[in-house]
Formats: C-alpha cells, structure tokens, sequence
C-alpha cells in the first residue's frame, strides 16, 4: 500500500521589510540593559553637561546614573512620598523634583540633603523647571496653580490659576526666562509670561495633556494627550501644524532626538514612536515589554531610555565600530571540512546497510484527511489561529478537497456557525490575488447549498451582505483600473513619434507614375 503524501502547502514569496537609512541607523542599537526600580517610573531627565549622567524618578528616590553605569552613582531619598518631575539646571549643578506631599525640594547634586523646600502648594506638584537664567524654579500642582519661585531667596514670586483640572506637564523657554507653557487635564495648554498677571496664549488639545516639548527654536510646541500628538505654531499665534494618530494608547512622553530631526513620542501602548520633522511621517518603531511612562534621549543618541510602569529602567546603547568589529571578530564559522566530512565515502561489498525507517509526522488536518474525514479535516484547517495567522494551510486543503472533488461535501452540513466562519475567511481573503480563483468556487459552492436558508439567519445574512458589499467594491475598483489603463494607453500612444512607411512602389503612395498599378502581361502560349 502506498504512503499518504501529506498536503503540501504552497510557500508564497514575502515582502521583505523597506531598509531605509533611518531604520539602519535607528537598529544600530545593543540589546538593551534592565534595571529594576522600587516603582513606577514617571520622569527621566538628561543633564546638559558631559558626561551626561541622568535623573530617575521613580517611588520615594531620585537616582542619577551615569552614562554607562547599572548602578546609581547618587541617590536622593529626602522624600516623604512619591517623587515626580526630577530635573537637572543648565549647568547640571542643581536638582529639583516635585512630591505627593505638595513640597519641592532643590538639591546640590554633590550634596545629599535637599538645600531649598518650597512650600506653598496645597496638592502633590507634578511639574518642577528651572527658568533659563536658574535662579527661578517653575511648578506645577493638582491644586489647579502653577507658580515662579525665587531660589535665592526660597520665596513665591508669582502664582497663576487659570486651569481648571490637574497641572501635569509644564516647560520653560530656554531664550526668554519670562516665558514658560504648562498642560493640564483640562485638556488646554496656556503660554505665560511672568511680566503679565495671566496667560497670554491659549491652545486646546483636546484631550488631557500628558507632556510638553518645545524645539530649539521655540517656533513649535508639541503637545501628548490622549492617543494624539499635536504640533503648534507658536509664530502664528498657536494654530496647530500637525495631529498625529499613531498608537493604540495613552501618549505619556516626548522627546527630540537626532539634533532636532525626529521625534520620539513613548506610550501605554508598549511602543516608541520615532517621527521625522520635516513630514511627520512614523520611520521607526521601537517596542517594549511593559506600558512607558517616561523616555529620555541622550545628546548625539547615544543611548536611548524608557521607564515603564512594571519599575524597569531600559537602557539602549548605540553601537560603536569597535563593537561592530568585535563581533564580526568572535563569530567563527564552521571549517569546511566539517561539511564535506563522510561525502565521499563509498561503502564496501562486504558492508551491510542499516537503515532506519522514518516516522512521518501528520498534521492534524492531514490525519483526517488520510482516513477520508473531509468535513472534519476543513474544520482542522479553519482553527482560529491558523485562520488568521497562515491563511496559506486552509487554502492548501481546501485545493487538496477540491482536486479530490469533495469539497462540496466538506462545506455541507454546517451549522450557523460554522458556516459564518468559513463565510468570514472568504470574505477576509477573497480579494488576495493568491487566493480569489479556488474561493470563487468556494463561495459558488457554499451559496449554491445554502441558498435555500436565506433569511433564516440574521448572522448569515449579515456575512452574505458583507460578501455582497466586498463585491461590490471590487467590481468597482476594476472598473476604475480599466479606464486608467486606458488613459494610460491613450498616452503611451501620443507619446510614441509617428513614422511614415513606403510602400513598395515607384511612387509615394505605391501606385506607378501614372497614377495606375503596373500589371505584368500575360502572354498565351
């Protein structure tokens, strides 16, 4: 008895992945190193001097790590409850960071113990700057108040309470010290300047403000709310350039990377988006294991790193050519003579040949098959997974039932159901030039059993009318093509220079000088 030929499935070629420069450049990145903190992440800041060390908020503590460290090089625990907004001045010689508990403390970072406690808010402070000159701090609460206050001095200088819900976000101007933007829940952001008693530009975002950005020019703000990143032109009075839609979740974070050249926007939803300024269009995406809450990028992008809300610090490094050189160095390849070992051995008369039989492995679908189940081998092939993942097994057996001729058998006797389902996998894959030849006949076939119990079921009529509708569109869509195709012949014809062709003759036009065609004379014989 012959052997049963499992059902081959036809490996169809793949799209390979559009290798641009950004995403070579964005890939050229170590695995990254984890740290684990004691809890949520919520501010990662960079200082602007080498060697660029970096301040985690996270739990009750600051850490500042350095630039290749896994272990904190300083650590402040000055807090009576959770830390937010740690952020480095100008010249990376002070800290300050916001706390539950409504106080802001400013740290010496040689030192320990907090120098300046601000106190004046009513709620927890979310937001803590300093102003470009740095002798002020700017604040934000969830008492609905931002303030200015005067470090020499540990003295408020102005107050603003012009939001109605939780200041969450807030930045400072680097060119003008008066000038500084916060965000809030109310789902607006205000410009101010410390000059005028209230704001003095409104935007509304239109979703609660998660986090601000300004590029270096301060001629656009960039906004995070909601599942939305919006850009604003501050030089037109704060109409909005660009909203960008690109992740499934919360934006929490945003920071420029590349001297100003891409965007890089972390959110709840596992993944960092790295956009190009220029058209805003998404050229790299990077993901990770748990929802982000904060993302820092060091000066030239040296490293990349995310705080996430499970408590683990990712750090990526870039490569370097030392690096790359390195590992080129320590993988060894095979010697050839490894693969040419035993090739060319010739057994003897006198040997014996053992040969061991090979067990063939079935799939599931092919056990069926084999013991001439049609109706149960399709339902093998249609398994959730497999119907959405590898669409490529159920059309290799549903060719196998048709070339056997029993495809019409395996389709009968279905329930509401089971029919919806295979109704779904023709509607979800019809129009893949791959598959439209055998699930026309499909669909043929499955109409042709079924027409009788039309309108008995609201859920099979609801998959036929869908069926209908993607038919619809595409005649359509054909039709559309047809006369694009002949526009584009009516072209490629005007296109082509037009050439004369001489018919043989002594004339132009073929004919003798005379104007009558030249006729041999038949002679009788």
């Amino acid at each position: 008895m012959a052997s049963f030929k499992p059902t081959r499935i036809q490996v169809y070629p793949k799209l390979g992945e559009k290798v641009t420069q950004d995403t070579l450049y964005w890939k050229n990145y170590k695995a990254p190193v984890q740290i684990k903190e004691f809890g949520a992440i919520t501010s990662i800041d960079f200082s602007p001097l080498a060697p660029h060390t970096y301040a985690v908020t996270a739990s009750t503590r600051v850490h500042i790590y350095g630039p290749f460290s896994q272990e904190p090089v300083k650590t402040f625990t000055r807090f009576k409850d959770t830390a937010y907004s740690g952020r480095f001045r100008s010249d990376g010689q002070l800290l300050v960071a916001g706390c539950e508990d409504s106080a802001v403390r400013l740290f010496d970072v040689s030192g320990r113990v907090a120098i300046r406690m601000f106190k004046g808010h009513t709620k927890a402070v979310h937001v803590a700057d300093f102003t470009s000159h740095g002798y002020q701090i700017l604040t934000g609460s969830d008492d609905y108040t931002c303030k200015l206050w005067d470090i020499p001095n540990s003295a408020e200088l102005t107050s603003y309470k012009e939001h109605t819900d939780y200041i969450r976000c807030g930045i400072t101007s680097k060119l003008n010290r008066d000038l500084f933007f916060t965000g809030s829940y109310d789902h607006t952001l205000k410009l101010f300047d410390a000059r005028v008693d209230k704001s003095v530009m409104n935007m509304d975002h239109g979703q609660p403000v998660e986090s601000l950005l300004l590029y270096p020019s301060e001629g656009l703000l960039v906004s995070a709310g909601g599942r939305y990143v919006k850009v604003w032109d501050l030089l037109k009075g704060g109409q909005p350039l660009v909203s960008l839609k690109n992740h499934h979740k919360t934006v929490t974070s945003l920071c420029l990377g590349s001297n100003g050249q891409r965007l890089l926007s972390a959110s709840l939803d596992r993944h960092v988006k790295v956009y190009s300024t220029t058209n805003y269009k998404v050229v790299h995406n990077f993901d990770y294991a748990a929802s982000i809450l904060s993302l820092g990028m060091a000066p030239d992008d040296e490293s990349i790193v995310v705080g996430m809300t499970n408590g683990i610090l990712s750090i990526k490094h870039k490569r370097t050519p030392e690096d790359s050189k390195g590992a080129v160095q320590q993988k060894r390849q095979p010697a050839y003579r490894i693969f040419v070992k035993g090739k060319n051995y010739v057994p003897k008369q006198e040997d014996y040949l053992v040969s061991k039989p090979v067990r063939q492995y079935l799939a599931k679908y092919d056990k069926q098959l084999r013991k001439f189940n049609v109706s149960k081998a399709l339902d093998e092939a249609m398994e959730q997974w497999t119907r959405l993942r590898k669409s490529e097994i159920p059309m290799a057996v549903i060719k196998e039932l048709d070339r056997r001729g029993t495809l019409k058998n395996a389709l009968a006797g279905r329930d509401e159901k089971e029919l919806c389902q295979l109704l779904s996998f023709v509607i979800m894959n019809l129009v893949d030039t791959r598959f439209t030849a055998t699930l026309t006949t499909m669909a043929e076939m499955l109409l042709d059993i079924y027409q009788s119990t039309v309108g008995m079921s609201s859920l099979v009529d609801r998959q036929l009318l869908r069926l209908q509708e993607l038919l619809d569109k595409e005649t359509e869509y054909q039709q559309e093509i047809m006369e694009v195709l002949g526009m584009l012949d009516v072209l490629f014809a005007s296109a082509h220079p037009r050439k004369e062709v001489t018919l043989p003759g002594d004339g132009a036009n073929g004919l003798a000088k005379g104007g009558i065609p030249h006729r041999p004379e038949i002679q009788a014989s």
